[in-house]
């Protein structure tokens, strides 16, 4: 089980990252920027095996949230440099959350509860269907509004199992 971690802010600078020798992996991964506002700064390394949610693209200015795994090693350097798991472009009135959710589809911070319809699309990652009940695992959770109670509780637009 990954226990995520993020990081939110604005693209300031995307550039390329050179990984390997002889530049066999040129313009196969990228160092994204995000900036919070308020000072913090943090680079994502985004690689082939990034997950961006909806295929978005990202560029300068954007607002992104950038997941990592909280207990993957990391360089001791500043700013911090993290591996990017799955990246999240905001868009309006479309809420995400990536999380361990419960048998009971309760994330494991207890603030969001799922309610399933029959109109909630389950997928893997590769957008092929999944067939079996999404408890007790990791997942992406695409939903629009929620209750004030806590948990919260949405009935999500889509469920993306992150196996």
């Amino acid at each position: 089980m990954v226990t995520f971690n993020f990081f939110t802010g604005t693209v300031t600078n995307i550039s390329e990252f050179m990984t390997g020798q002889n530049g066999e992996n040129q313009g196969c991964y990228s160092i994204v920027t995000l900036e919070d506002g308020l000072g913090a700064v943090v680079n994502f390394v985004v690689s082939p095996t990034t997950y961006f949610v909806d295929q978005q693209i990202v560029t300068v200015g954007d607002r992104v949230t950038g997941y990592h795994d909280a207990s993957a090693p990391v360089p001791l350097i500043y700013p911090p440099q993290y591996r990017a798991l799955i990246m999240v472009k905001e868009i309006a009135a479309q809420n995400v959350k990536v999380d361990f959710f419960n048998s009971e589809l309760v994330s494991s911070d207890g603030v969001l509860r799922l309610n399933l319809s029959p109109n909630t699309s389950i997928v893997l990652t590769n957008s092929q269907p999944f067939s079996s009940y999404p408890g007790n695992r990791n997942l992406i959770v695409i939903y629009g509004p929620s209750t004030f109670s806590i948990p919260a509780q949405t009935t999500p637009y889509e469920i993306i199992v992150w196996c």
